[in-house]
C-alpha cells in the first residue's frame, strides 16, 4: 500500500493542485497530513481535488479555526476527511502509525516504542531519523515556503520512504 504524506501546505492550492495530479497517476488513496493546511475553502478544495483519497488530518499551530472544520464534517461537507485533533494514530497497511505537527510531540511518540511510523510537519524540511525501531520521519512542505515543495511517499509493502520535490513531478 502506497500512503502520501504531506504537510504544511498554508492554502497553497498551485503546488497541491502539482502534488494531486501525481496522486491520481499513482492511485494513492491514503493521504496523511501533518498540519498547517488552513481549514478554511482550501480544505475543502483539496478534498474536491482528490476525491478518491481519504485524508487522516491533524490541526497544526497556523490552523486556529477548529470550530470551522467540526461543522464542515458534521455537516458532511467534507467526507474523505478523518480529523484527529492535536495526534492521530491509525494502522495502515500493517503499519502503526502515528503523526501529529510538532517535531517534539512527534518524537514523544516514537520514544513509546509501540509505534512503526511517526510523521510530523512545522519544520517545512523534509528528514528522517530512528528511534530505536520507529522511524520518525517529516515529509517537508507543499507550501513551498522556506524550503523546495516537498511531500513523502511510504510504501508499506517493502518498507520503502521515498521523498518528492512538486516542481519535478
Amino acid at each position: 500500500m502506497l500512503i502520501a504524506i504531506i504537510s504544511d501546505t498554508h492554502g497553497n492550492l498551485a503546488t497541491f493542485k502539482k502534488f494531486a495530479h501525481w496522486a491520481k497517476q499513482n492511485k494513492i488513496t491514503e493521504i496523511i497530513h501533518c498540519g498547517d493546511f488552513g481549514f478554511t475553502d482550501f480544505t475543502k478544495e483539496m478534498t474536491e481535488l482528490l476525491p478518491q483519497a481519504r485524508f487522516y488530518v491533524v490541526a497544526g499551530n497556523m490552523d486556529t479555526d477548529s470550530e470551522k472544520m467540526e461543522k464542515m464534517l458534521s455537516a458532511g461537507q467534507l467526507t474523505n476527511i478523518i480529523f484527529y485533533g492535536q495526534i492521530g494514530q491509525l494502522e495502515l497497511g500493517g503499519k502503526k502509525i502515528a503523526f501529529t505537527h510538532k517535531p517534539n510531540d512527534a518524537r514523544q511518540l516514537a520514544l513509546s516504542g509501540q509505534l512503526d511510523l511517526v510523521f510530523f510537519g512545522h519544520t517545512h524540511k523534509p528528514s528522517e531519523a530512528k528511534i530505536n525501531a520507529c522511524r520518525l520521519i517529516n515529509p517537508g512542505n507543499l507550501s513551498s515556503d522556506i524550503f523546495r515543495s516537498t511531500f513523502a511517499v511510504y510504501d508499506t509493502a517493502i518498507d520503502r520512504l521515498e521523498f518528492k520535490i512538486t516542481d519535478t513531478l
